[in-house]
């Protein structure tokens, strides 16, 4: 009985042991998995997280370069009305200034006093009348009236082949280039 008692222990402990081997083995199979699965979701997370602040980046450069550009759209926009406000400025003083009969024949006068005819000065009916009398001096060049010359007047010399505009359009579109590097400089 001594032996069967033995025999019987010895099953016994065997089955326990190979039980608790299997249940070991059970569990550590269970831990590699619960931690590969724990790694595999770190790294994911770690991928999403990466990827996240990759688009976060490249949401706040995309931002940062349409505000930059929205902002140099507004110096640009600015910049372009002072310069159209400038040469409506302009035109508008230059077009006092003509309209004074004294100081455009004076202009015309100066224009024309270096060169040597014969030649044609193009201006409107009320400077016309003016420059006859004033004209009729130098001899050598006629007055022809222009009522679409507005402000100012042209001279035209060698048969119409060289021309010399002194318009308000033309002296403030003048002054304005000469000025928009000094403005550029205050704007900018």
């Amino acid at each position: 009985m001594e032996d069967l008692q033995g025999l019987l222990e010895k099953i016994n402990r065997e089955g326990v042991e190979k039980a608790d081997a299997e249940a070991k083995r059970i569990v550590d199979e269970a831990k590699a998995k619960a931690e590969a699965i724990v790694r595999e979701a770190g790294e994911k997370a770690a991928k999403a997280k990466a990827e996240a602040e990759a688009d976060a980046k490249a949401s706040v450069a995309r931002a940062n370069e349409t505000i930059s550009q929205a902002a140099r759209d507004v110096v640009l926009g600015v910049k372009d009305a002072i310069t159209t406000l400038l040469v409506r400025l302009l035109t508008e003083g230059v077009d006092r200034a003509l309209a004074d009969e004294a100081t455009s024949v004076r202009l015309v006068t100066t224009a024309i006093g270096e060169l040597t005819g014969p030649g044609e000065i193009t201006c409107g009916p009320q400077l016309a009348k003016a420059l006859n009398a004033q004209l009729a001096k130098l001899g050598s060049f006629s007055v022809t009236t222009d009522a679409t010359v507005g402000s100012g007047f042209t001279v035209k010399l060698d048969g119409g082949r060289v021309e010399h505009s002194f318009t308000s359009e033309v002296i403030a579109r003048e002054l304005a280039k000469r000025l928009r590097p000094d403005l550029a400089k205050l704007i900018g």
